[in-house]
């Protein structure tokens, strides 16, 4: 089998292998190409823009912790006019065949509708993230994304603005990703990502304060990765649009595993900052590792996963030397 193996089509999304980088791991990409040849990768996904110029939160913005790193960036970026008039023209000019997803976020509807009108224009744009999930920001971010309703009703606002192809990132802080998954794909979404940092908060017993400006903080590594396989899984069994999955990809096994609960492609966020390079080996081990678990391609992960077995009955639970 050719190249053909490790392609993935998604909507907007022709992508020659199923690995990009989760928005703002690679900023806009273009100090990253220095690393590696971009193109090598199936997409590039670029930071989250906001309509305005947004300088993000007070300093410390990034804390290492026990369970891996935590941030508190608050979306800080150029702007859209800047991201639309000095950005894109630059990228589309460096990296003409890369496909290329822009993640928008907005503190209010209308914003969001402003965001895809603006980067609708774009050709080479082929699909919009709409973050529904930042834990960081005040207004906004999270709070759109925790909710059926709310959720929903940026997805169709925006989904009458532009014909783009629409990808909604979850938040996985809440108590069931599924009403929410559904909602989304039912407003318009052509996809989801899953899943978004996981709040959390840590404190400097020394000095009896906080680490980080706001308190609470987004935890992205390896802690969150079983986080996301598992609502990956969950959303996967109740819609039909493709997933996209992130969350604690340390090795090419934890890509598969997510890819394994149902993402037809995967974004790599905390490790790229550990090794620049990661992308482009994750791209280079994937031959052997499609031979190493017996799969033709990787289109045939998503659907791979063998049926849970039967739950114990009470004496079979009882009696575990007798089965």
């Amino acid at each position: 089998m050719t190249e053909d193996r490790f392609a993935v089509q998604l909507p907007g999304l022709d992508l020659k292998n199923p690995f990009m980088p989760s928005s703002g791991s690679f900023y806009f990409g273009l100090d990253h190409m220095k690393d590696f040849d971009l193109n090598k990768m199936g997409a590039l996904v670029l930071k989250t823009t906001t309509v305005d110029e947004r300088r993000g939160n007070p300093q410390p913005w990034i804390i290492n912790t026990q369970a891996g790193i935590m941030n508190s960036v608050g979306l800080a970026n150029p702007g859209m006019d800047k991201v639309a008039t000095e950005i894109l023209p630059e990228l589309e000019t460096q990296l003409p065949d890369l496909p290329v997803m822009i993640s928008i976020a907005g503190e209010s509807v209308a914003e969001y509708r402003t965001l895809a009108k603006v980067f609708d224009k774009f050709d080479y744009i082929k699909a919009l993230e709409l973050n529904l999930s930042c834990p960081n920001v005040d207004k906004g971010g999270m709070e759109f994304g925790v909710d059926p309703d709310s959720a929903a009703e940026v997805v169709a606002a925006v989904r009458e603005v532009t014909d783009k192809p629409l990808y909604a990132k979850l938040s996985p802080n809440v108590t069931d990703i599924k009403p929410i998954a559904k909602a989304v794909e039912t407003a318009g979404a052509d996809g989801l990502v899953l899943i978004n940092t996981v709040v959390g908060m840590s404190l400097d017993i020394a000095s009896r304060q906080v680490r980080l400006y706001r308190g609470t903080g987004g935890i992205s590594g390896a802690s969150v990765h079983p986080i996301a396989v598992r609502m990956v899984w969950e959303a996967a069994s109740v819609v039909d649009i493709p997933i996209i999955g992130v969350g604690g990809i340390r090795s090419m096994d934890d890509a598969l595993e997510l890819m394994l609960a149902g993402a037809s492609a995967v974004q790599i966020g905390a490790m790229n900052a550990e090794d620049p390079l990661f992308i482009s080996k994750l791209v280079d081990e994937l031959p052997v590792a499609l031979d190493k678990y017996n799969f033709a391609s990787v289109r045939e992960i998503p659907t791979a996963l063998q049926k849970f077995p039967a739950p114990l009955t009470a004496w079979e639970a009882n009696h575990p030397g007798d089965n």
